[in-house]
């Protein structure tokens, strides 16, 4: 995953670097690393979110239609409850519950940017990049 690594490290690069204030950047950056360190990349994410019963939610987030919500309850029973929620707050300096409340609200945005035509980017494409520039650019009030 070596080209997804420095291209999401690029665009994040230039993006934060740009962004007034940087407020969301170690959040995005925490998606991209959620991304990048699964197992499968994106697929492998959203994978272990169906497996957490959140088949429904991640249809809507791959899907062109509406986002359905995920509940912060919902989104840190399916990265690992404390162990993986946990480490990822303490990296983040913020407590468990506050950042799986901002990963419900900013992971299925950035899920639904990666899949703008209702379907996985293969890996290391340019679709990916685009995808990434794309949803980046909009959170960080770049459009």
């Amino acid at each position: 995953m070596g080209l997804l690594d420095q291209l999401a490290g690029q665009v994040l690069g230039s993006l934060a670097g740009g962004a007034q204030g940087g407020g969301q950047s170690p959040l995005l950056q925490l998606v991209l690393n959620l991304i990048q360190n699964s197992e499968g990349g994106l697929g492998g994410l959203l994978s272990k979110f169906n497996q957490a019963g959140l088949g429904d939610q991640v249809a809507s987030w791959v899907g062109t239609g509406q986002n359905l919500p995920v509940s912060a309850e919902q989104l840190g029973q399916a990265l690992g409850g404390a162990g993986g929620l946990g480490d990822m707050a303490a990296q983040l300096g913020l407590p468990q519950e506050q950042l799986a409340g901002q990963l419900a609200q900013l992971l299925p945005q950035v899920i639904d940017g990666l899949t703008p035509n209702g379907q996985l980017p293969a890996e290391g494409s340019d679709l990916l990049g685009q995808g990434l520039s794309s949803v980046l650019g909009s959170l960080l009030g770049k459009a």
